[in-house]
């Protein structure tokens, strides 16, 4: 069975900010379940599932997310086939923030006008079927969602989870997206990248979130140098929420949760994008500028190398036994490259010197000069000891 190729994203010529966002009470003022899905399978009480949802979780050792998600689907028996087509329905429904809708759009050509490319991506433990629903998915605000989701059967009915997102594993995506390794079956997440390799460094990373769950990324994103807002509900004006995580130092800002342009979130985000168009300026820099001392850190060793060759070189030139000779050449044996002036005059030596030129037949000599024969010119002692060795 051959291995699959995977597509991954390149680095590119331009820096590029990816801004992640959690989905409910982050993009949407409640949770998704609860826009027309719930009250639809008989549950007026969003409380009430939750809780039902919980207690599930409690009682058998179970994943609180792996709960909700079998709740929704023998909640749904009897009333509502429960398919992918149902959840992308109900995810229509769902309410957005203000702002939302032109959000996206007017974010990347705020970035494409900066010489920025933006990339937009949600890491949510709520369902990919429903946001795949909502218009902005569908106007392919996405570049990528990673949210819980089912497998479904071929008429299209949900079956079992086929992904699970808490938010513990929701940091995984983060590193996928640093790398350009986005598909979640690709395993090259783990390779290691030199930090000038990595496409999407974290400090051009903006997390946007708005509760306990999103603590992990928050974190991961500040400690790295990236930048992690909370947000909160502009109707209902709570900041609890936020000022808890500010004072824990899980985000740098807080602002509402109003997308409109010119509003707090707006001018923030445009702000972040400023700051990146400067910062890679001086990261370019420091990386050209750090290749140039590494490649003359290496000039200088190879000189240094080099001086060592010629001195070794010189001292087979002078061997007066054969017990000498076999010394130095396991000294110059150590060297795995020669320049050509050394290795035609090694070829010198072989000729003139006696002591060499008598034991060019010992298996040592022989090896050392078959390696040397690969750096040498066409001179007319490299000719004459390649014929004694009756090499082409």
């Amino acid at each position: 069975m051959s291995e699959k190729v995977f597509e991954r994203k390149k680095k590119e010529s331009k820096p590029v900010v990816a801004i992640c966002y959690d989905f409910d009470k982050t993009l949407s003022p409640d949770n998704m379940q609860a826009q027309g899905f719930l009250q639809a399978v008989g549950y007026e009480d969003e409380k009430r599932f939750w809780t039902e949802s919980n207690d599930l979780a409690e009682e058998n050792n179970m994943d609180q997310n792996l709960a909700y998600m079998f709740k929704m689907k023998s909640v749904s028996r009897g009333k509502r086939i429960f398919t992918k087509q149902t959840l992308m329905e109900h995810g229509a429904t769902v309410k957005l923030f203000p702002g939302v809708e032109k959000w996206f759009e007017r974010i990347r050509n705020y970035g494409k006008n900066h010489g920025v490319i933006i990339e937009h991506y949600i890491i949510s433990s709520g369902l990919k079927e429903m946001i795949e629903g909502t218009s902005v998915a569908k106007a392919d605000a996405f570049e990528k969602i990673y949210a819980s989701s089912f497998y479904y059967d071929d008429d299209g009915v949900a079956v079992w989870p086929a992904q699970v997102i808490n938010y513990t594993n929701k940091t995984q995506f983060l590193f996928r997206i640093e790398k350009g390794v986005l598909d979640i079956n690709d395993m090259a997440v783990n390779k290691y990248f030199s930090p000038d390799e990595i496409r999407v460094p974290f400090r051009n990373m903006v997390y946007i979130g708005d509760s306990d769950t999103d603590i992990p990324c928050m974190k991961l994103v500040n400690a790295n140098g990236g930048h992690s807002i909370g947000v909160y509900n502009p109707d209902t004006q709570d900041k609890t929420k936020v000022l808890e995580i500010m004072h824990d130092n899980r985000i740098k800002y807080f602002a509402k949760a109003d997308y409109s342009e010119n509003s707090e979130l707006d001018k923030l985000v445009k702000m972040i994008i400023d700051k990146t168009v400067t910062n890679e300026k001086l990261e370019e820099l420091h990386y050209k500028q750090l290749n140039e001392s590494n490649e003359y850190a290496m000039s200088q060793a190879c000189k240094v190398e080099t001086t060592r060759k010629d001195s070794v070189i010189s001292s087979l030139e002078s061997s007066y036994s054969f017990t000498s000779t076999h010394t130095v050449i396991a000294e110059l044996n150590k060297y795995d490259t020669f320049n050509k002036t050394q290795a035609n005059d090694l070829c010198k030596i072989a000729i003139e010197n006696s002591q060499v030129n008598w034991i060019l037949e010992d298996e040592d000599i022989k090896n050392f000069y078959m390696k040397v024969f690969k750096f040498c010119g066409n001179t007319k002692y490299v000719r004459e000891l390649k014929a004694k060795y009756k090499v082409e």
